[in-house]
């Protein structure tokens, strides 16, 4: 007897605050109704943990019933993977019953940042991830960072995971050996806001999933080992009217920010104290958010300086060239523990405060903020960044303007799902702690 074809699996995925990718699969030969009505989905998952537990209490218990409905324009589907069935999943909005938007869905949340950024302000966002990961049980000879021969060694991962990429419209642009041990960066083309934040979980998991037919683990946790260099996600922006003008450069300002992107990162450096506890989210984020570490500690703009926070990025200085287009400032103070739609969600808000408020553009930092006095410190208006999650919590709780961008459904999940996932790890230090986040991000 001859066995049935096996069938296709189409998923409708939501990457939640817990920066898991989740979701629910349908065959694809159900996929045009599918498209149109979605799955179903349950407001308690928003309170899931990393580590598979639901924080309680949540705001919602066992009641409720949501959909996941998938984007048509947001598709994923790679065949380039050896040996497994097609990756084909399509990233995709929690809403009620009726259609609207659920609270709790991060992707819309975007969306609306987006659009009140373009309404209030005339500017549309341009956004690329830099996201670096490790890799963990491939037994590896010792090669020197960022050396061709730490590349070649991984052979074929690099081609094949470019490969992927470009299949799924990742557009990535660079793969590199990073300065860490078996540490790369994956690096993708610009794009506007929504499209740039699916990237970015679209990398996550196609990586994981090819080193995983290597018999290997990707892991983008913050820090793999105590002692090791830290794995972190930069995020860059810049500006464009609503024509696609490009507008965040400026030649005769100070760092050549244009004055409503210097408002824009005032907002931000602002607010990054309570920021944090949405863009580095997890207990290890904090073990790599140091002083020189070439991470993030202090709230500074900066200029070519990888200590900064707010880093204004360099561009071409070649005879003729137009620096407007490439030029962005960069975020330092993100890893992958953290929801790429909410990172870049909160990041939009703050700046459209600074835009609202006509803030002025923060003084460009010199040097690095742990070599001055408190004096200098605070003479520039600089401040250390929370130094750990409660930290970053009691600061998100301690900034009404931030919490008033959410629902306080939303917030009480939040600060439920944190704490829970803290209290589990509570007992966890140095490489057991590191371990347990290895195994999930």
């Amino acid at each position: 007897m001859t066995a049935p074809a096996t069938e296709e699996l189409a998923t409708f995925v939501t990457t939640d605050i817990a920066a898991i990718t989740r979701g629910r699969s349908i065959a694809l030969r159900d996929l045009d109704a599918g498209m149109e009505k979605g799955v179903g989905w349950v407001p308690a998952n928003l309170a899931l943990t990393p580590f598979d537990e639901i924080a309680s209490p949540n705001p919602f218990g066992s009641a409720g019933d949501l959909r996941l409905i998938p984007d048509p324009a947001a598709k994923v589907r790679v065949t380039a993977i050896p040996d497994m069935s097609p990756l084909h999943f399509y990233h995709s909005d929690i809403t009620e019953l009726d259609g609207r938007p659920w609270e709790g869905c991060v992707r819309s949340m975007l969306k609306a940042a987006v659009a009140d950024l373009e309404a209030a302000a005339g500017l549309r966002v341009v956004a690329a991830f830099e996201q670096e990961f490790q890799i963990l049980g491939a037994d590896w000879p010792a090669a020197p960072s960022f050396a061709l021969s730490a590349q070649r060694r991984a052979d074929p991962f690099g081609p094949l995971l470019v490969t992927a990429l470009r299949e799924a419209g990742a557009e990535p642009e660079t793969f590199l050996p990073e300065y860490g041990r078996d540490q790369f960066e994956i690096v993708c083309g610009p794009a506007a806001a929504l499209a740039a934040a699916d990237r970015a979980v679209t990398i996550r998991e196609i990586t994981r999933e090819l080193a995983a037919q290597f018999g290997w683990r990707a892991t983008f946790a913050p820090k793999a080992d105590p002692a090791g260099v830290g794995n972190g996600v930069h995020i860059h922006l810049s500006f464009t009217d609503l024509d696609g003008r490009p507008v965040t450069f400026d030649a005769k300002r100070p760092g050549r920010l244009s004055e409503r992107a210097g408002a824009f990162a005032a907002g931000i450096v602002r607010h990054l104290p309570a920021l944090t506890a949405f863009t580095a989210p997890s207990v290890p984020s904090y073990l790599r958010l140091q002083p020189h570490h070439w991470a993030a500690a202090w709230t500074t703009l900066g200029e070519k300086d990888r200590e900064a926070t707010l880093r204004i990025c360099p561009t071409s200085e070649r005879p003729g060239y137009d620096p407007s287009r490439a030029f962005n400032m960069e975020f330092r103070a993100a890893d992958a523990t953290a929801s790429p739609h909410l990172s870049l969600a909160v990041l939009i808000r703050a700046g459209l405060e600074g835009l609202r408020a006509n803030l002025a553009q923060p003084p460009i930092a010199k040097g690095d903020p742990a070599e001055m006095t408190a004096a200098e410190r605070a003479g520039q208006g600089i401040r250390r960044l929370p130094g750990s999650l409660p930290e970053a919590l009691a600061a998100l709780d301690a900034d009404p303007v931030v919490r008033g961008w959410f629902s306080p459904t939303f917030l009480d999940c939040y600060f439920a799902m944190k704490r829970k996932e803290s209290e589990i790890v509570a007992h966890l230090e140095g490489r057991a702690l590191c371990d347990r986040y290895a195994a999930v991000y």
